[in-house]
């Protein structure tokens, strides 16, 4: 099993797609690329903290790669707008690919390198090493109280 950990706007429509690819075996939804461990929606939504909503995928790259996992991350959302998505603003929603591995961050620069030409030069997604990721079940948590 493999790990992907993508940004790209808020987390919620992003994990139902994921969620729905053959060789995807689990998604969830968290925060990375922050300056601490631990953080909840509040505090990501202050903007101090510098998480991303994220979606971890978990995927089987004997049914799915990682490059087509990629690919379907620019697919799906616009990875030339910095900061934001649809009506979403902030850091937190900033098109991002958390890398685990060497092989993820040579992957990641091949493909960005790819759709840049495709949109002409205009990609802000960042590469990063992946970095305090935590979940977000804070948020899980509320959603589900203010749902029921």
């Amino acid at each position: 099993m493999e790990i992907a950990v993508l940004a790209l706007g808020c987390f919620w429509g992003p994990e139902i797609k994921f969620s729905k690819l053959i060789g995807v075996n689990n998604t969830e939804v968290g925060y990375c690329g922050g300056n601490n461990k631990n953080t909840n929606y509040k505090e990501v939504c202050s903007g101090k903290t510098n998480h991303a909503e994220v979606v971890k995928i978990e995927f089987d790259s004997s049914k799915i790669s990682y490059e087509k996992i990629l690919n379907y991350f620019f697919e799906i959302h616009d990875p030339t707008t910095l900061n934001s998505q649809g009506p979403d603003i902030g850091t937190q929603y900033r098109s991002e690919i958390f890398f685990i591995n060497e092989n993820q961050k040579i992957t990641a620069e091949k493909i960005l390198k790819k759709y840049n030409l495709k949109y002409k030069g205009k990609i802000v997604t960042k590469i990063s090493e992946l970095k305090n990721y935590c979940t977000a079940e804070d948020y899980h948590q509320k959603y589900l109280e203010k749902n029921s």
